[in-house]
Formats: structure tokens, C-alpha cells, sequence
């Protein structure tokens, strides 16, 4: 699914992570995911609604990389 706000974003099941690169080129590692959850990012009407539904302030995440400026994270 296309989104104006998430480029990609790759779940490995192994380990519950899930990574998220935003258009803006900021990259999480957000922990503990459910293959669910992962699942309903990749097939949901709209990545970004899903995310902030069901992945934003609810798992413990990690920044891997992006420029750091003032203003809130995705």
C-alpha cells in the first residue's frame, strides 16, 4: 500500500521487530510488534492511519537513523 508518509517498512517475525522508514528519512525499530499489527501496516487502506492507530506510543521503539530537528517525530 502506498503511503505519503511511510517509504517502507519491513517486519521480521522472528524477533517481533518491525522497521519503518518515513518519507522524511527518519527509520525506527519499534519492538514487541505483533505479526498482526505488521500485517494490518502492509494491507490497511492507509499506512499512516494504521500506524498511528495501532504502532505510534504503543510499542517501545528505537531511532536507527534521520536528521534530528526541533518539532515532534512522526
Amino acid at each position: 500500500m502506498a503511503s505519503s508518509v511511510i517509504r517502507s517498512s519491513h517486519y521480521e517475525p522472528q524477533t517481533s521487530e518491525l522497521d519503518i522508514e518515513f518519507v522524511s528519512g527518519r527509520m525506527y525499530r519499534y519492538f514487541e510488534v505483533p505479526r498482526a499489527v505488521a500485517e494490518a501496516l502492509e494491507r490497511g487502506p492507509s499506512m499512516g492511519r494504521v500506524f498511528n492507530a495501532a504502532i505510534r506510543d504503543r510499542f517501545p521503539f528505537r531511532r536507527l537513523r534521520g536528521k534530528a530537528r526541533a518539532g515532534p517525530d512522526p
